[in-house]
This record gives C-alpha cells, structure tokens and sequence, in this order.
C-alpha cells in the first residue's frame, strides 16, 4: 500500500489551511466552552496525525475494499438504530466505554466512507454510469444509510448525504441531459414534498423540524422559542462589527457571556467567532472554508482516475455545502439544520471523519497525472 512519492507533489498549502481553520477552531472553542479546549486541540493534533500517515498509503489499494466499507457503515447505522444513546430527542450515538468514555456519531463517517465506496464502484462500472439498471442500484445503495440516518432522526445530514450523492455522480461522469431532466422533476417535486411536509397532520417530518422550518418563515412568532437560538446568533455576530470585541472579552453587552448562544461550542461556533473576532474573523474563515474546498476541486481535476476525482471532488463539495449551511444557520438565511462547521465546531467524529478524508484528497494528489 506504501508507496513512493516526489515531495514536490505534496500539497502542504492544503494541509496549512486545514491546520489554520482548525487552530481558530481551538481558539473559538476554548471561549465557548473552555473545559472543551484541551480535548479539541488534541483531536486536531491526532487527526493531522492521522491526516498525514492516511495521506502516504496509495488510495487505490484502500478502495479495493469498498463494500467492507460499506457493509462496516450500515453495521454502525444499525448499531445506532439498536443500541444508540438518545439526546434531546435523537439517537445518534454511541456509547464507546460506558458514560465516561468516548461517543461516537456514525452519521460523520458515513459521508466519508460513501464518497470513497462509490468513487470505487463508478469507476469499475462507469461504461453503465447512464444506464437505467446502474443509476437505480446507486439510488438503492445510497437510500439504505440514507433511511438509517433520517430515522435517527438527523434531517440535516440525510440533507449532506444526498447533496454528497449528487457531487459524486456528477463527478463521475453522468450524462448533463439526464441531470438536467431529473432537475425538472425534482425542483417541483421537493417544493410539494415540503408544502406536504409543512402540514401539521403529516408525519414526514418531526414536530420539532417542521417548527423549525416555520420559525425560519416567521420568526417573530416563534421569537422565544424555535426562533430564539438563531435570533441570538445574529445578535452575537452583528455587535461584532469590523474587529470584533476581542477573544474571551469580559463585556457585560455580550451575548455569549450572557449565555443566550445554546450549543455555542458547536452548531453556533461561527457566532461566537463573529462577536470576538468581528467581519474581519468571519471573513477569514469563510475564505478557509471556499479556498479549502476550491483545493479539493483542484486536487480532483489533476487525479489520475475516476476515483481519485470523486473524492477529490466529494470532499471539495462537502467542505463547501457543510460550511454554507452552518454559517447559514447562524446568519438566519437558512432554517435551523445543526451542521457541525468543518474543522471549527466541537465533535471529535466530525473533526477526525473530515481529516480522514483530507489525507485521502492528499493522497490522490501525490499521484496526480505528472503532466498536471
């Protein structure tokens, strides 16, 4: 599996700006949340760990495991499903070690173990990519973690996954008429799914998503209530201003201090960076998060296959959509989701899931076509 590599091939640009974003990560964190700072710094210190050891082993050789891969991540969803801890009403965890020990959020490392078990398995069949046969088995083999995930329930990342499916596919080769005839039934399809969804006999979505949803579309009715987090977020980032009020600030005015930003570590992590660090912080990690993802794509142009350009482009895309969403929430443009930000909230599952794809990107890049 190890092979050798020209040093010149290997992208350390990327690798400074997943250390850079991570490194604000750590700092956000430790003023969220300060008994957290310690345990995040030290996952980023092992996942570049494991980033970089991942990045030396030849991914062609680690795909030719594909469906263990896929096996492996419908056995921890439904291990989930079976034996999960519940919290706040979703069963998304498990238990590793008893209540002291470490959990563990399958959902995270299925992004990454899907991108990589169909980067293998479009390309070995990408002569039937357009066929009806191929894209149905696709469809099947993405709706079986995909239900596993919703029923969690976890809305938000059943959302990623689907977005994840449709990078990969488009990365792989499919036909632009075909995407652009199933975009025609699908646009109008999803806008009566969620006006069917909305309704409050409906049992698509749960009571606490659909509210969220309506607190999205009239916020003031639902100002002390689903409306509240998202209300206090762009509070918390608006009196930032340009520089911000400085990290760990003792203002009486702030809204983090005055604990009105719920899960601050994590799903609110950019409001926090927003009211310490102002426009000029949210901006810096804004322009990570894009360059990150545009180094993904880049990374993915120049692979030498079809595999190492899905997950080039997988996880270009999943950097780009995850981050959009989060800052999204946080700035109230979009409906409460709770997406982690990449490489900046709390969570060990998603911060190491997302280095383990990054060294695969690495990978791809050391053996780009030399010609790149």
């Amino acid at each position: 599996m190890l092979r050798r590599y020209r040093i010149r091939d290997y992208d350390f640009k990327l690798i400074l700006m997943v250390l850079t974003l991570s490194a604000i990560g750590v700092m956000a964190i430790g003023s969220a949340e300060e008994s957290l700072q310690s345990k995040q710094l030290a996952g980023v210190i092992a996942g570049a760990f494991i980033m970089i050891i991942i990045s030396f082993f030849d991914y062609t050789m680690i795909l030719k495991l594909n469906w263990l891969m896929y096996v492996g991540n419908l056995a921890l969803l439904v291990a989930v499903w079976q034996f999960g801890s519940d919290t706040n009403g979703a069963q998304r965890w498990l238990e590793i070690g008893g209540g002291g020990g470490f959990r563990f959020q399958p959902s995270e490392t299925a992004k990454i173990l899907l991108i990589l078990f169909f980067a293998q398995f479009i390309m070995k069949h990408r002569k039937y990519l357009n066929t009806v046969w191929m894209i149905g088995g696709c469809v099947v083999m993405i709706a079986v973690p995909w239900v596993l995930v919703y029923k969690q329930p976890d809305l938000s990342t059943s959302i990623v996954i689907l977005v994840l499916f449709c990078v990969v596919m488009f990365a792989g080769g499919i036909s632009l008429k075909l995407v652009f005839g199933i975009l025609m039934v699908a646009i109008p399809a999803v806008a009566l799914v969620i006006a069917i969804a909305l309704q409050p006999e409906n049992e698509f979505l749960t009571d606490n998503q659909r509210n969220r949803v309506l607190a999205f579309v009239n916020p003031e009715e639902y100002s002390t209530t689903f409306a509240y987090q998202q209300l206090n977020s762009v509070k918390a980032i608006a009196s930032g201003q340009l520089d911000g009020k400085g990290y760990k600030n003792n203002e009486i005015t702030s809204v983090k201090n005055g604990n009105f930003l719920s899960e601050a570590e994590t799903d609110f992590i950019f409001s926090v960076i927003g009211e310490e660090f102002g426009f000029k912080g949210s901006v810096t990690v804004i322009v990570l998060l894009f360059a990150i993802s545009l180094e993904c794509i880049s990374v993915a142009r120049k692979a030498k296959d079809i595999a190492g350009m899905i997950i080039g482009a997988g996880m270009g895309g999943l950097i780009a959509f995850q981050g959009f969403f989060n800052i999204g929430v946080a700035t109230f443009i979009l409906p409460n989701t709770g997406l982690p930000l990449p490489f900046v909230s709390y969570g060990l599952t998603s911060l190491w899931s997302l280095f383990i794809g990054m060294g695969f990107v690495l990978n791809v890049r050391l053996q780009a076509r030399r010609s790149a």
